[in-house]
This record gives structure tokens, sequence and C-alpha cells, in this order.
């Protein structure tokens, strides 16, 4: 990617964006069509969570969009289980908004704390939640300061014993390898939608992101405290990935 870190959109310009898209993400297979193996990263990382916290009592969807990750997790709860008290955050209002009523209605029992705005602004409690879901959102992080800082602030979210679970792009270590990765998701995108649509979805992540490699956040993941961490899938672009607090 070419575009200079301080030249990306600004948050303010990721919301307005997001905004005017909450149909599109209410639905996987529109809210994700530019995602390879979306819905298979969303069931792993539903499932690993669940390995990790059979039973938790609080979850965080970082960037919950309009709830597709909670959603699939209260639904994947074992029989039995008593609904967890749900936390979702965004930076979009209508998003926000959206996510609240389907989770309602999915978990009526369910204690439901809407947080609007930006993770890295938010006062959220400190050793409180059993998972964290960060879906499509930690590419929007810039610096490596912003990244440390972030990942720290979500490690100490955690309860010990409590895991990170993440599905995103990414790029490759290797400029060659990036090239190649990259070049295999454009075939992705046109064979979709066409080279327009190709071209457009590529516009966009230049404009608006900045991710990083696998395995620059797993070992930042270790840096900040993590001490297991696995990679559940990686295809191209995308990468399904988490680690947990020790106990």
């Amino acid at each position: 990617m070419k575009t200079p870190l301080n030249e990306k959109s600004s948050t303010e310009d990721i919301r307005q964006r997001f905004d005017s898209d909450v149909e599109r993400f209410s639905n996987l297979d529109t809210g994700q069509a530019s995602t390879i193996d979306a819905p298979l990263s969303m069931e792993l990382i539903t499932q690993a969570a669940l390995a990790a916290s059979p039973s938790p009592s609080r979850i965080l969807d970082l960037g919950c969009g309009a709830g597709n990750n909670t959603l699939k997790l209260l639904q994947s709860l074992p029989a039995g289980n008593q609904a967890p008290a749900c936390d979702l955050l965004d930076l979009s209002a209508p998003m926000l908004e959206r996510a609240r009523e389907r989770v309602t209605a999915e978990s009526p029992a369910s204690e439901l704390t809407t947080w609007h705005g930006d993770l890295r602004e938010q006062d959220l409690p400190e050793n409180s939640y059993d998972i964290i879901i960060a879906a499509a959102v930690l590419h929007h992080l810039r610096e490596d300061d912003d990244w440390t800082r972030t990942f720290q602030k979500i490690y100490a979210l955690l309860k010990p014993g409590g895991s990170l679970w993440v599905s995103d792009l990414v790029t490759q270590e290797h400029p060659a390898i990036h090239e190649l990765m990259w070049s295999r998701y454009g075939d992705y995108l046109e064979d979709h939608g066409g080279p327009e649509y190709r071209d457009s979805v590529f516009a966009y992540i230049e404009k608006e992101d900045s991710p990083r490699p696998v395995t620059y956040q797993l070992d930042l993941m270790r840096q900040v405290g993590f001490t297991q961490v696995d990679i559940l899938h990686k295809n191209s672009t995308f990468a399904a990935y988490g680690g947990i607090k020790p106990t």
C-alpha cells in the first residue's frame, strides 16, 4: 500500500462510510462479500472462543457493525448455557443501533451494553470480559504505537483466562509474497464482481486501511502478555487468529 499513514482516512471518514452502509452489513452474504472465507472465519473464531471459554459471562464485540459476530456466538452457545452479558462497540451509531436491535431479538435475556465510539477512547472496564471478538476492525490501526497501545488495552480488558479472537485483512512480511497474495485477492474480487468491483475494493482499502501481517500481530500479542496464540485459518490476504490471557 502506497498511501502514507498520515494521509489515510480519518476515523470520522470511516464512521461516515459505515453510517451509510447498515443494510449491507446486516447480512453476512452481502456485508462480507469482499472477504475471502468470511463464513468459515466467523465459524472458527466463534468455536475457538467457546472452546476457550465454554460458559462466558460477558463478551465484547469490537467494531460490532450490525452484530453478526455476537449473533453467531449466541446461536452457538451449548444448550442450557445462560446467555452472557453482551457489550457492543462501534464507531457508527446506526450500526450500533441495528446491532442492539438484532442481539436483543436473538437473546432477550442478555444484559446488553452499547459503546458508541473508538475503542482507543472508550473507558471500558478492565478484567471484565471472557471473550473479545474483533472482526474486520484492527486493520484501521495506523502506526506501531497505535497497534501496541490497542493490544495492551484489549489485554487489560480481558479476565485472566479470557481470550481475543480476530478475523481480518492482513499483509505479508515479504514484498514479493505480498504481491502474490494481493494478486490472488484481486482475482477473487474480479470473479465475484468483475474488474470494476475489484478496483473499487482496492481503492477503499488503499484509502482507509493499514493492515499488518498476522505474524506481526501474533508477536505483538505475546509482547503484551498473551502466552498462547494460534492461527485458526489463513487464505491469501485474510486470516483468523487469537490468543488467551494467562490465568
